[in-house]
């Protein structure tokens, strides 16, 4: 288990192209997005 900061990963959101940080590392072929469009997102999905 880790403890402290967790470590940050720059990322290319997959909606808007804007560079941005995340604090986990991203999973290849899966989208990820910038803050702003992260709400967005989850704004707009629909609940199972």
């Amino acid at each position: 288990m880790r403890y402290g900061s967790p470590e940050s990963h720059e990322i290319t959101c997959s909606k808007c192209g804007k560079k941005a940080t995340v604090p986990f590392k991203p999973t290849e072929g899966r989208a990820v997005y910038c803050q702003e469009c992260f709400k967005v997102e989850r704004q707009n999905r629909r609940p199972f």
